[in-house]
């Protein structure tokens, strides 16, 4: 019996010490528009590095191994116009040969203005573009976003050629 006691003490003393710990996450969500625009006069996105030896005639397999820095404003609504709330800075390599076009992304999104003023949180993952919802992960943060894991959908709101408008919504799990 005295093991059956201690045993049941135990188990209460972990699902307390669980339900404590889970209560201290909070989550967060967000939601912003990306603009990336790689033509004209003033690109936010830049190829810096590619294959110049490809000869084909399918775009997916001439595009692989292309390298992009990219500093893309980002907004509260897809107008290019409206509020600027922050900076998607980071690098994007095109990291398909074949049948589907994706990308490998590595991005900080820093916000500048609103409640999230002076935090950031990190994407790293494949980003299937030609899907109509994207998942990728959310791998940390700074600021408020201190430990921040969680995940981002993105959905292209409109594109004209290579230029385009991501709409983001995220949710992170704060610790």
């Amino acid at each position: 019996m005295a093991f059956w006691g201690k045993l049941l003490l135990l188990t209460a003393f972990l699902v307390v010490i669980y339900t404590t710990d889970a209560s201290k996450h909070k989550v967060t969500r967000i939601q912003f528009y990306m603009h990336d625009i790689v033509g004209g006069p003033n690109p936010t996105s830049v190829r810096v590095a590619g294959r110049s030896n490809f000869t084909g005639q399918d775009p997916i397999a001439a595009s692989f191994g292309s390298v992009y820095v990219m500093d893309n404003p980002l907004t509260v609504t897809p107008n290019p116009n409206s509020t600027v709330i922050g900076r998607a800075q980071g690098i994007y390599a095109m990291s398909s040969q074949q049948n589907e076009f994706s990308l490998l992304m590595t991005l900080t999104y820093s916000f500048t203005s609103g409640p999230h003023n002076g935090s950031s949180f990190s994407v790293l993952g494949r980003n299937p573009i030609m899907n109509n919802v994207r998942e990728m992960p959310v791998v940390g943060g700074t600021g408020l976003f201190r430990l921040a894991r969680g995940y981002c959908l993105a959905q292209t709101h409109s594109m004209d050629q290579m230029d385009a408008v991501i709409g983001y919504n995220v949710t992170l799990l704060l610790y």
